[in-house]
């Protein structure tokens, strides 16, 4: 792998974006070049969207939607929201292990760390909300009103969030739908905000003490109790066999049901929001057997069966910490 950091001179947070980029490499081989950029054109041709950028084998695995090559400071947010001047090293980790892995739909007997993560967090960005510009406070209460109602809130039930930074519901939900922390319909009404859907779906929730919710996939269906703390039931199909899927999640234990029971994670090429990319790909299947099935049937979604454990650490670590203050 050739990893180019793309920054303008006397960049400050150059040197540390080696730093990062070394440390994620943890000892495994890859070539890392420093180049600067004087100008507007350089950073056309060499793609960069501001300085530090991180280039994998010449892609940009950070890139926002809409990215314009710019040869000024860029900031990156990390899982819970912080902002730095470069990405965090986990979030470069998983990207380096990404472009490390063949794009192939066929099982093997682990999961890649930055496969799952990217599909459901991202990019490595992961889905709690930044605080900053009212994101998080509206973000949470869309979550809430989700959980407690099993429907999506009104925008204007969300104006006291918003006001509170000084803007509109209107202006903070769409910021949250360009920055893929929800989506919404074209009358600016919110159609999912991870892990719920106002639609129906494969994936049927119910939590305790609060309402039968959609989830947007499996793993958001997993995500749903660690960030809730509560108990759920999830139900699910196979959609291969049509064969029910069962997940109890009860003091702190999920018991699925069949036992064989896997999730596949994978997300179809080309970039987007989660919604279109991978969450009709990541499902519950009553065995690898008929996970490989679909795969078979679907080559065009690169991806992977997971067991039950990981799948469960991928939904914990994605969802669980987004309701923290």
């Amino acid at each position: 792998m050739r990893i180019t950091v793309l920054t303008v001179p006397g960049c400050p947070n150059a040197a540390p974006a080696v730093e990062r980029v070394r440390a994620a490499l943890a000892g495994r081989a890859a070539e890392v070049e420093l180049v600067e950029v004087h100008n507007q054109d350089q950073a056309a041709t060499l793609g960069m969207n501001g300085s530090p950028t991180i280039l994998l084998d010449g892609t940009d695995p950070f890139a926002p939607a809409g990215a314009k090559p710019s040869v000024s400071c860029r900031l990156y947010r990390d899982a819970d929201g912080a902002v730095s001047g470069t990405p965090g090293e986990a979030a470069l980790r998983a990207a380096i292990d990404g472009a490390d892995l063949p794009q192939t739909s066929a099982l093997a007997g682990d999961c890649c760390e930055s496969e799952a993560l990217d599909a459901v967090g991202r990019n490595g960005r992961g889905r709690r909300a930044p605080a900053e510009r009212g994101l998080r406070a509206v973000h949470q209460a869309v979550l809430r009103h989700f959980a407690a109602t099993g429907t999506p809130p009104d925008p204007s039930t969300l104006e006291p969030e918003a006001a509170g930074a000084g803007r509109t519901a209107g202006q903070v939900l769409a910021e949250l739908a360009r920055e893929d922390f929800l989506t919404l319909d074209e009358h600016g009404r919110i159609r999912a905000a991870y892990p719920f859907s106002a639609a129906a779906t494969r994936h049927r929730v119910r939590i305790d003490g609060g309402a039968q919710v959609w989830s947007m996939c499996a793993i958001d269906a997993l995500g749903i109790s660690p960030m809730l703390g509560l108990d759920t039931v999830i139900t699910s199909t196979d959609p291969v066999t049509g064969a029910p899927v069962t997940v109890t999640a009860g003091s702190g234990l999920m018991t699925w049901e069949p036992a064989d029971a896997v999730v596949f994670v994978g997300q179809r090429p080309g970039g987007g929001p989660a919604a279109t990319t991978c969450c009709d790909a990541l499902n519950f299947f009553t065995s690898s057997a008929t996970a490989r099935a679909w795969t078979d049937a679907h080559p065009e979604v690169p991806g992977r069966a997971v067991g039950q454990a990981r799948a469960e650490e991928i939904a914990a670590e994605t969802f669980g910490p987004l309701l923290a203050p």
